[in-house]
């Protein structure tokens, strides 16, 4: 017998006997003691009776029933008795479930109805084409080959050609790009196989907001050449981020620098700021190769480079007359693009381990947090959130009025931060208490500083104490040697 008519048949005899009716089960028929004695069969799920006596529906995990006129309803999460004097005949009676929580570890809990929602949302974007853009299997030792590929001049050719075709970049051939070309396929197999796998998690951010400035989507591989896809990576010469952002750059797109957080590393900003830049350069070029090539050396180097070509506005004509890294970008550009393009064609396969995009989710935080905090609440480990979260320079996501300081986290922790919120800072606040040595102040890197050289200084000394590199300090001062002498002043833009 099904279980829901047997619960059914149990409760309706403790009830009926106080109510003077009697029922005796008989398979799935209810016998009901009454002058007529009706029968009441179960069919489809409805319970019904010639007289109306009991009145009862089995549907979505509930059980109703009504008794002369008292309605009973039994669900898997409780059980409501509703006398016919509590009824208000002009309102519907609504039935309310009582939220069922589950345990995430031994302190937290969340919701089992918001956690379902969760779980096939992701289902549904794992099956998606959001999931498929970069499948490709690495077998376990296959990075480690160093196999030759044999590229073919003319395939090259017909490639890059299907390439120019369906981008805006003068995408052509020449020796010298398919040279990079090969070199790439010959000794960066195994950097490639990361750069994919990297990509999985930064490319579906890069294209929702190249889109939103209607920039080409495969300006993506542009922050693959300014830094391999690390949202941490430094120059020599100072730029920081997944765009390479000096510092004066940045802060022009309004991104801040202080003690704590370094907007030229949140993966949001920095490549909302890059777009707007782009966006910038090419209203001035009209084309977007020049535009590549001024945001990495400066428009007043390209427009200096058109004059002395005698006027060409095509890349490859002006080629020879830009600084030397710059005539180098492009081509690093487009056989990167290349090879993205074709990684499949080259076997060139990426990991399945990184976190896709979309199983991630923001937050903006209420109070100061620390990594180690969220760590020891969540269970999440520190790398991640430092791979997620990679503006924070001191792993501590500061709460400062006006600014709005958000945590990344991937889905299945997310629940768990919003469920448990409170629960979290009240623990925050508590190991806050605990703390022997106060947390760094606050400090917003802004305008430069004039520091008076003092005796004993030195420019290492100097540096550490503002928290920036020697070559910096050099750069900001036009100095050519390290040489420095009491009572000048030097130029520094302070990190602390």
């Amino acid at each position: 017998m099904n279980k829901k008519l047997t619960l059914l048949l149990s409760f309706i005899s403790i009830y009926a006997f106080s109510q003077d009716v009697i029922h005796t089960p008989e398979k799935d028929t209810i016998k009901v003691s009454s002058p007529s004695s009706p029968r009441i069969k179960k069919t489809n799920n409805f319970i019904s009776s010639s007289k109306d006596t009991i009145r009862t529906l089995i549907q979505n995990d509930t059980i109703r029933f009504s008794i002369k006129q008292d309605t009973i309803t039994i669900s898997k999460d409780s059980i409501t008795l509703l006398k016919s004097k509590d009824i208000n005949e002009t309102k519907p009676v609504i039935q309310r479930k009582t939220p069922v929580l589950i345990q995430v570890n031994d302190s937290l809990i969340d919701y089992k109805s918001a956690a379902e929602i969760d779980k096939m949302w992701l289902e549904s974007m794992i099956k998606s084409p959001l999931n498929d853009s970069i499948n490709y299997v690495l077998e376990d030792d296959e990075i480690y080959r160093a196999e030759r590929y044999n590229l073919d001049t003319n395939v090259l050719k017909e490639r890059l050609q299907r390439l120019d075709e369906k981008t805006p970049f003068h995408i052509e051939y020449n020796p010298h790009l398919e040279h990079i070309i090969k070199s790439y396929l010959k000794h960066r197999r195994s950097t490639f196989s990361t750069l994919i796998e990297r990509a999985r998690y930064f490319f579906p951010l890069f294209e929702s907001i190249l889109d939103k400035y209607n920039i080409p989507i495969e300006m993506k591989y542009l922050a693959i050449v300014e830094s391999a896809l690390k949202p941490t990576a430094e120059s020599p010469m100072g730029a920081k981020g997944l765009w390479q952002f000096m510092y004066q750059t940045g802060k022009q797109f309004d991104l801040k620098v202080s003690s704590y957080v370094d907007e030229r590393s949140d993966p949001y900003k920095a490549t909302d700021a890059a777009c707007q830049y782009l966006s910038q350069l090419y209203n001035i070029f009209n084309d977007w190769d020049l535009a590549l090539a001024a945001y990495n050396s400066g428009p007043g180097n390209v427009s200096k480079a058109i004059r002395r070509s005698g006027g060409h506005t095509n890349y490859w004509n002006i080629r020879p007359h830009l600084p030397y890294e710059t005539a180098g970008y492009l081509p690093a550009f487009y056989a990167t693009l290349y090879i993205f393009e074709y990684a499949e064609e080259h076997q060139i396969k990426g990991k399945k381990s990184a976190i896709p995009y979309f199983k991630t989710d923001t937050i903006q935080i209420k109070r100061q947090l620390t990594f180690g905090q969220i760590h020891n609440m969540l269970g999440i480990d520190i790398e991640i959130l430092q791979f997620l979260n990679p503006q924070y320079k001191l792993d501590i996501i500061p709460y400062v009025k006006d600014r709005n300081y958000t945590l990344t986290l991937p889905i299945k922790h997310m629940g768990a931060f919003v469920s448990n919120e409170q629960r979290i800072y009240t623990y925050a606040e508590a190991e806050d208490a605990k703390r022997e040595k106060p947390l760094p102040k606050y400090v917003e890197r802004g305008a430069r500083i004039r520091y008076r050289i003092k005796k004993g200084d030195y420019l290492g000394k100097i540096a550490r104490k503002f928290g920036v590199s020697v070559a910096q300090i050099k750069r900001w001062n036009h100095m050519k040697s390290v040489r420095i002498r009491e009572g000048k002043r030097l130029t520094i833009y302070p990190r602390r």
